[in-house]
Formats: structure tokens, sequence, C-alpha cells
């Protein structure tokens, strides 16, 4: 198990779009913590649930290591409820906020959208945020689109806003009011126009090439709608280009139970629509229950589609196809005349897999121009299916979770496994997590409990467990050992029950700065972190001390000290600079990775002695001229340099090879020496001479600040007299 973790930690997990990736496959190979062992053996549970204003329609968002402004590093969890609030909370604690922003202000007449006044209660009591935001981990930018009903109760707005992932803040440019129009005789004249109290963004945001996209659907199939895809610029939220899925007559939502659109390998883009006219057939440009192609090239441009031969059928009874998203296969489950494979449903329970690169059109005498058309495999889907190991997750209504394993480009018409029972309700969205090919769990949330079961065998059912009150399509977030569930009114975290968690990670010489050096010893605060209390009584330092370790970046740190609260290691001298990875790993299980930043230098200060031996202090000043001999960490390298963990020798001397300057009270000090403390590890001697101080009222307190590389440590306060 702790060989697997370590290995782990190369690649650490964001979860930044809905599904996981642009396929949206739901699943996250990256996964050492969870394994089906550990949850058969009941050491997974439920840890905490964050409280926020609203529900939860959208996925939370994930990322891993972020600087938040003011506040460090941490992995951070994204959520958004339709009271229109945005929430960045830690993703390992039960804490306040990170960062929360509103877009209502009820004295000035804007709010969320009653449900009552829409006239739909497919989201009830409100409206707000419904669609999965999506994040741009390179400028730092979560885009979410927000409903509010403004003027006291006049006008319907939707905007879409770039939020700075560290603050919460409005980026340049954000937010802008969605608003469209296009070419079509669907609203009686020469064009469509987007009307706000129609609609709601209810499928997920994507993210392609600099564009953001957003998705529109109905409210209940209520008035003139259309099928909308808009995409803006990412940098300055203008407005890029329009596509409608009716311009000539009506209907055709792009809702998809939530499911973003998804992008092919060159960039193009599938969605699918709900319910409504169709008549590219007869050269026509209506695509009502269709799964659609579009080129982003130059604006948006149909490249293909596909819609069933019983279209009519599906719109009139309202069984259509767009309840659920496209799922894009890898090229490995295709075949050569087949290799690039499309897989979707509808409410009918008709699943469909069709060649991206000849989707098929429409043919009224059947469905035999796709690849695949299975009529009573599955119930109604609402929701995306999964992939994992060439098997594709379905789970419809009332019915059970299906496993269908793709051979030669085929599914078969009963599944190799499935869950015992039914999934009450209108089903549930599977998502994925598992190392690389193996320890493969699907998750889904159920309208009574978050269930996971064994990927390789359905009928193992591997826990299940209360969250609070469901969402319909809710889907859960996996990462890093926690599995991530919107609520009505929170957002519940489960994970290993006793396994390590970090807290905080700090120069062990109490140095608030956010960044250590190779070297350094650090104090690793939390829970669980140890078995007991052990001291290390050897050299080199052994790399377990109470039944735990810690690990940095795939390097077992060596330990000087470890309780279940606290554990001081040195970060090895192998670490590179950036942003480092830290796991507590024990026995019972692995903590979630913890952020820590690593530099060339960053001083800390233990202790001040005086020339003669004394520890500096109130009662022991040193007097202007003396010599202070100071225990320091977080100097860098060393000539000659020392392996990881080992203690300094008597001598010759270990140098610290980055210029150092000080200051006392402010004056600039001389300093005579500067090297590994001999017996000690990771901690230096550096030796300076008292300054005359410029007031000359003995006795002073004063600040002592050294710098490594003009990297500042600590302040000490010192003593000084005549």
């Amino acid at each position: 198990m702790i060989r697997a973790i370590v290995a782990g930690l190369i690649l650490q997990v964001n979860v930044l779009t809905y599904h996981n990736d642009l396929s949206r496959t739901g699943q996250n190979l990256n996964e050492t913590i969870l394994t089906p062992a550990r949850l058969e053996a009941g050491e997974f549970g439920p840890l905490f649930a964050n409280p926020v204003d609203g529900q939860v329609y959208g996925q939370p968002l994930y990322m891993w290591g972020l600087n938040v402004a003011g506040k460090g590093l941490h992995n951070v969890l994204f959520v958004v409820t339709e009271h229109d609030s945005v929430y960045a909370f830690d993703a390992d604690k039960n804490a306040a906020p990170l960062w929360q922003v509103s877009f209502i202000n009820p004295p000035a007449g804007i709010t969320s959208v009653p449900s009552d006044a829409l006239g739909c209660q497919a989201i009830s009591p409100e409206m707000g945020i419904t669609s999965t935001p999506v994040i741009d981990p390179t400028t730092g930018t979560l885009y979410v689109v927000a409903m509010t009903l403004e003027n006291f109760g006049q006008t319907y707005v939707h905007r879409l806003h770039a939020l700075d992932v560290t603050t919460g803040q409005e980026k340049p440019g954000s937010p802008v009011e969605i608003e469209a129009s296009a070419p079509g005789t669907g609203d009686g004249n020469a064009a469509v126009t987007f009307k706000p109290w129609l609609y709601k963004e209810r499928a997920g945001l994507l993210l392609l090439n600099g564009r953001v996209y957003t998705s529109w659907s109905s409210n209940c199939d209520f008035g003139n709608y259309h099928g909308w895809l808009i995409s803006y610029d990412a940098k300055t939220l203008e407005r890029v280009a329009v596509y409608t899925s009716t311009p000539n007559w009506e209907a055709g939502s792009i809702w998809q139970s939530g499911a973003a659109p998804a992008v092919d390998e060159n960039g193009n883009i599938y969605i699918v629509t709900g319910n409504g006219t169709f008549d590219a057939a007869s050269g026509g440009a209506d695509l009502g229950d269709s799964v659609i192609k579009l080129s982003a090239a130059n604006g948006l441009s149909v490249l293909d589609y596909f819609t069933p031969f019983n279209a009519g059928l599906l719109d009139t009874k309202d069984i259509d196809l767009g309840s659920s998203g496209a799922l894009l296969l890898p090229d490995s489950a295709g075949t050569p005349q087949h290799a690039h494979l499309l897989v979707t449903g509808g409410k009918e329970g008709r699943i469909y897999v069709i060649d991206r690169e000849s989707m098929g059109h429409f043919s009224a005498a059947g469905d035999s121009q796709i690849v695949q058309s299975l009529p009573t495999s599955i119930g109604p889907l609402y929701g995306i299916p999964a992939y994992f190991n060439n098997t594709v997750f379905f789970s419809g209504q009332n019915d059970a979770l299906k496993a269908f394993p793709i051979s030669k480009g085929l599914l078969p018409e009963n599944p190799s496994t499935q869950s015992a029972g039914t999934i009450a309700g209108m089903g549930s969205v599977p998502s994925i997590s598992a190392n690389v090919g193996v320890d493969g769990i699907v998750w889904t949330i159920q309208p009574d409990a978050l269930h996971a079961y064994d990927a390789t065998n359905l009928g193992n059912e591997l826990y299940r467990g209360s969250y609070g009150s469901y969402i319909k399509f809710a889907t859960p977030t996996i990462a890093n050992g926690k599995v991530y569930v919107g609520t009505g009114a929170s957002v519940a975290v489960f994970g290993l029950l006793n396994s390590p968690a970090i807290g905080l990670i700090e120069n062990a010489a109490g140095n608030a700065a956010s960044a250590v050096a190779p070297g350094s010893i650090v104090s690793v605060y939390g829970t669980n972190l140890a078995a007991g209390s052990e001291a290390a009584s050897q050299n080199p330092l052994p790399t377990v001390l109470g039944g735990s370790r810690i690990v940095i970046n795939g390097l077992s740190a060596p330990l000087l000290s470890a309780n279940p609260n606290q554990i001081n290691a040195q970060v090895p001298y192998e670490t590179v600079g950036g942003i480092a990875a830290v796991v507590a790993i024990r026995e019972t299980g692995a903590s979630a990775p913890a952020a820590l930043k690593v530099q060339e230098t960053a001083p800390g200060i233990f202790v001040a002695f005086n020339q003669d031996g004394t520890v500096n202090g109130s009662s022991h000043p040193a007097a202007p001229g003396s010599a202070l001999l100071l225990f320091v960490t977080g100097l860098g390298p060393t000539q000659p340099p020392v392996p990881t963990g080992v203690a300094a020798p008597a001598g010759p001397p270990v140098s610290a090879i980055v210029p150092l300057s000080a200051t006392i009270g402010g004056v600039s000090t001389e300093v005579l020496s500067a090297g590994l403390a001999p017996g000690m590890v990771g901690v230096f001697n550096v030796t300076l001479t008292v300054p005359e101080q410029p007031t000359g009222n003995y006795p002073l307190l004063v600040p002592l600040v050294i710098r490594a590389g003009g990297v500042a440590s600590n302040s000490l306060t010192v003593n000084i007299d005549l």
C-alpha cells in the first residue's frame, strides 16, 4: 500500500471540469488512497459537511496546492449554489470558507430567481447557479454562470463571471450579461433572440482553446425556446460565436442532465439536444432530438449529426434524447472501421453507439446506419454514463447500475455485471476512481445514500452511507482520498475514517513564511499522524517513527520525532524547488497530499546564545561588540554536502554556500561564520557580532533577522545591555 501511495504522488489530482475531462469519462485514474479493500474493511465513511446557503446542483471542483490570497497553500474545493453563491473551501477541513462571493443584493432588488416566478418547479425553491463551473488553471480563473432576478422582480438576467480562484474577485471585464441572437424564423421574424426568462444554464460549462462555452435549456419546456450554445473569449469575455439548434421553429434544449459538452482530439464539440423540431434531413437547420458535432474553428458550425429514426415520437411523447450527454470513448475501444466512438442515450432507455467520423444523420427506416442501437438494455437515462477499463457504466431510471464491456467496438445487449436491485428515482451519474487500471470503484449519488461498487463486479457493493438531502443528477467528485457530494444545504465529505490528516506544515523554527528549503527542519501538524510518541535516537535519522512516515514528492523524509498531532522531519536535500506534495502515511491509510512551497533558502531562527553560553534573554542580555551564536535552519546547500538525514560531522566545518546578512535592531552586523551544527541534522550555527544601537538607551529589546540569498528569517527578539 505504501509503495502505491508513494508512486501516486508524482501526479496530483485536479478536477477542473464536469466529469473530470473533455471526453466526459468521469474517471480519476490517480487515486491511490481509496481502494476496494479499504472500503470493504469498513475504513471509509463520512468525515464532515461544510454548510452552504442553497442547493448544490453543480459538481464540486477541486484544485490541489492553491496559494489562496493571505491564507497560504490549500487543497481547495469550489462549490456553487442555487442561492447564487460561490464558495472556496479547504478540501480537507471542516472549516469556514477560504472565500465566498454572492451575486445577489436583496436591498438593491437583486435576488436569486424564485421557482414560482418561472412557473417551473424542476429546480425548487430558487434558481441561481445550476451548472458546473469550469476552471482555467493557467490563468487561475473560475468561470461560472449565475441567474438573478433584478429591479425588484422585474428583470431576469444571466451573467458569465470570471473569478480569481485565489480571492473570488471578478477578473477584468467580468461579468458580462448573456445576450444573443441568430438568423432564423423561429420567433416569427428574421432572427431568434435569447430571452433570459425562458432559459437556464443546465449543462456544465466548457473551456476550450481560450473560449468559454455556455449551453442553454428551457424552464419546463415553457415558451417559444431554442437550444443555444454561446461562446465567449476567456480573457475579455467578449461574445465570440452563437449556435442555436432550432433556428426556424422551436425547442431543442441543451440540458443533458447537467453534463457538459464533450470535445474530441481535433477540438470538435458534441452536444445532445432535447425534444424539438427536426428538419435537417430535408435541408433545414433544426436539429431537435439529435447528437450534433460542431466545429469551433470559425464560429460554431454543424459538421455532422445523428437523429434517431423515431425522433418525432421522442418529441411528442417527451422521451427526448437530450437527457444524457455525449461520452467519447478512447481509440482503444474502437475498431479500424470505427475508431472514434461516441456513446449516449435518452429517456427512451436506448443506448446509441455512434462513429464520430460518420455519425449517420437520419434514416426513417431505422438506426442501422450507426454502429449500434440497443433499445432495451437500460432504463431511461438521465445523466451521462462513465467509462473505465474498456467498460461503459450506465445508471438508468428505476434500473440497476450496469457495466457493458466493449468488444470489437460493440456493447453487449446484456451487462456483464450489475448492482443488486434498482436505483430509485431518475437513476444516477456514475463516476470512477482507480489507480491507473486497478482498484477501480464506481461511485454514485442515489436518493438514499452515497454508494460505491467494485468496478470489476457491480454486484459487490463496497459502501453505502448517508450524506444529507438529495439533489437529482448530482455528480460525485473524487480526489486525493476523499469523495465530495453536493446536497441541499452542504457539501458532504467522505474519506478514510482513521487515516492521517495534515492541517499545517511550517518551518520548525517558527518562521511563518510559506516556504521551506531542502534540508530544512519542518513541523507537520494534524490528526492521527502517528500511532504514538517516539523520538529518533540514531544517525542517520529513521524514516519511520510512531508507525508513520512523511513523504515529500515521493521521497521519504528523515524524522526527528513523531506523535499523533505533530511530526518533525527534514525536507530531503533532493527535493526540487516548486510546490511539493506532502503526505503522512500509516498502516491505517494516508493523508490527502498537502502542498508545500520549496525554494533554495528559507531561514528560520530557533534560539540565540550569548558569547558566555547563556541563552539570550532579559536575565542574560548581550553586550554590544560581543558575539551571538544562533541555531538556524533553512540556509540551503552546503560545502561539502551532507547526505539527507545524516548529522553534520565534528570536522571539518560544513559551510553554508548562499551568502548571509543580518540585522539587529535594524542595524547591519557582521556574519562571522555559518555552517551546520556538528552532531545535528538540518541545523546551522550562525555567529554574529552585536552592533551598537543608535538610541543608546540600554537595556533594549530589538529584532534580529538574518537573510540567506535575500530571503528573510523570522524575527527573533534579543536583549542588549551594556
